[in-house]
């Protein structure tokens, strides 16, 4: 069995539960995820299965969209709903959608953001979490993530000195909604946190596609789940390709040979795909030569 799977992660899970369960319920230990989702998270987490896993790097690559709350007047030690009250202060109706609105859209583009301490980010060897759970301060290194969408799409909800509301987020990898929520109320002038988050796209997949545990559970036991997965190139189709025909080129490619750059009309400058013309079907991954610029070389081979 081979293929990408996109799962529907259930809140309580880690990523790791699903591919713990993935492997007793596939009989295979050749199954890895593309991207933790926090327990308390639900939605999309692609998963790859035996020859897939080559290319899981390149699904975390793709763009992600996320459903979350935002609630204003409350911050948490995690920055969602499971951490210690940090700070509150009372929101009132003077607080209106419109001031909400420009707040949000201000964070359209590239933004930076400080990793949350309550995160698996690393500094000096050591995952922030564990510093926070003995803690311990550090300095957290500011990162550059992208905002490519995000807009309210809910009603504005006030309820005990606090005010909540639905946002949609399409971002690239590394963002931190959770800290976007945060930094959504600061620029508001409030404390804030983000009190509930879905996953609603990973990968190029939607919530829509994915499976159970239980629906593949059954599916696998009918015989039925291989017809569910989607190929490698599903993984890829964010990369440059180039279509190759010659089976001579063929053949070189699948032994993992190297190639002068000109033997090819196409510029071969990142992580480009060689694909077959013929079956459409992945034959490698080159990437330039990092001694030898006029040259490329394999990097991962499908055969």
């Amino acid at each position: 069995m081979e293929g990408i799977l996109p799962v529907f992660k259930e809140r309580g899970l880690t990523s790791h539960d699903v591919v713990f369960k993935l492997r007793k319920i596939l009989h295979t230990k050749k199954v890895g995820h593309t991207g933790t989702l926090d327990p308390e998270v639900n939605g999309v987490l692609p998963i790859c299965v035996g020859g897939a896993t080559k290319v899981s790097d390149y699904i975390m690559e793709m763009g992600k969209a996320y459903q979350a709350t935002v609630t204003v007047g409350v911050s948490t030690t995690t920055e969602d709903q499971t951490g210690e009250v940090l700070e509150t202060k009372v929101v009132s109706k003077d607080l209106t959608a419109d001031k909400i609105d420009e707040a949000i859209l201000s964070f359209v583009g590239e933004i930076e953001q400080i990793p949350p301490m309550y995160s698996s980010v690393k500094v000096n060897g050591r995952k922030l979490y564990e510093y926070a759970r003995n803690n311990e301060t550090v300095e957290r290194p500011k990162r550059k993530v992208r905002i490519y969408e995000i807009e309210r799409n809910s009603e504005i909800r006030y309820k005990d000195d606090t005010c909540s509301f639905d946002i949609f987020i399409r971002c690239g990898k590394g963002t931190y909604i959770r800290t976007l929520a945060t930094d959504i109320g600061r620029t508001l002038g409030f404390p804030a946190h983000m009190s509930q988050l879905t996953r609603v796209e990973s990968g190029g997949f939607s919530i829509d596609e994915s499976l159970t545990l239980d629906q593949i559970d059954e599916l696998y036991k009918q015989e039925a789940l291989q017809e569910k997965l989607f190929p490698i190139e599903y993984g890829l189709k964010g990369l440059p390709h180039i279509q190759i025909d010659d089976p001579k080129i063929k053949k070189r490619i699948l032994n993992g040979q190297k190639f002068y750059k000109n033997e090819f009309s196409e510029a071969i400058d990142e992580v480009t795909v060689m694909e077959d013309k013929e079956t459409e079907k992945a034959l490698a991954l080159y990437i330039p030569h990092a001694e030898k610029p006029n040259e490329i070389k394999p990097k991962k081979v499908f055969n």
